[in-house]
């Protein structure tokens, strides 16, 4: 079916007024979907289900998929994605908010540019206390900058992306990898053949703060990135030199560091440099 489909989670440590305030921002796009919907990964508490009840008995495009059990991000997406009836897939996390024009902008460029499988963009950060913006992670705008730079980095704002919904499955879906879903699946799609891009604008407006750079440190999320270096490389997408070097790179910010650089780093270096 054409149109868009426009997936999203919600677990139980999700705060209720963010979820509202996320959905919000997709009903009130100037081009709307066709369909919403949203995975509850594992039980929640009643007032964020009392609000997905409210948002299937009054939208009848949106659809709730309830999971007894937390599932984790990878496989909560690919349930949606295989759940989704429309050819184009918008994803949204359950506490972002997204620009009004975000899904006409996307949905256009991807029938004016029949050769690109997935599109993304900019996002600001604000900070959840203040409201203030505090950064904007720019990203690579074109298929040939995307693949190279996804040697390096994650090349895609995950919560501004909308693809095709063929090319994802074809990379096979999402899969499980804790914090990396998404890197995972842009290097799969890569490998399949499929073509990115970016639009140079801001599409999301994201929640910020200490909290995220925290969850961009520690042993976990450094054995998750590593993975995805051991990936590129049994893939052939980069040297064995470049591996070591992309690992040592996150043993530094990810293990080394305290959270405050890591954070300071992150807004005012990797977010504004690509």
């Amino acid at each position: 079916m054409e149109g868009i489909s426009c997936i999203t989670n919600v677990y139980k440590n999700d705060v209720e007024e963010y979820l509202t305030e996320a959905i919000t921002s997709i009903l009130t796009q100037t081009l709307k979907p066709k369909e919403i919907i949203i995975v509850r990964d594992g039980i929640v508490g009643d007032k964020m289900e009392n609000i997905l009840v409210e948002y299937e008995h009054e939208y009848d495009f949106i659809k709730i998929i309830r999971l007894e059990k937390n599932v984790g991000l990878g496989i909560g997406r690919q349930i949606a994605v295989n759940a989704c009836q429309c050819d184009i897939v918008a994803t949204m996390d359950s506490d972002d908010i997204s620009v009004s024009n975000r899904f006409e902008l996307q949905y256009q460029y991807l029938k004016t540019h029949p050769e690109i499988d997935i599109v993304g963009g900019y996002i600001s950060e604000f900070d959840n206390k203040t409201k203030k913006v505090i950064g904007l992670r720019k990203v690579p705008l074109t298929n040939s900058e995307i693949i190279e730079y996804n040697n390096s980095r994650c090349p895609m704002n995950h919560v501004t992306v909308m693809m095709r919904k063929d090319a994802v499955l074809k990379a096979g879906n999402y899969q499980h990898l804790l914090y990396n879903e998404d890197y995972y699946l842009w290097c799969r799609m890569i490998q399949a053949g499929c073509a990115f891009a970016n639009l140079p604008e801001i599409l999301v407006n994201v929640r910020s703060g200490l909290e995220q750079f925290e969850r961009r440190g520690g042993r976990k999320y450094f054995d998750s990135e590593k993975e995805i270096q051991k990936w590129l490389f049994k893939n052939k997408r980069i040297s064995y030199l470049k591996m070591k070097k992309n690992i040592l790179i996150r043993f530094i910010v990810q293990i080394l560091l305290p959270n405050s650089v890591r954070g300071f780093l992150f807004k005012n270096i990797f977010h504004k440099n690509r």
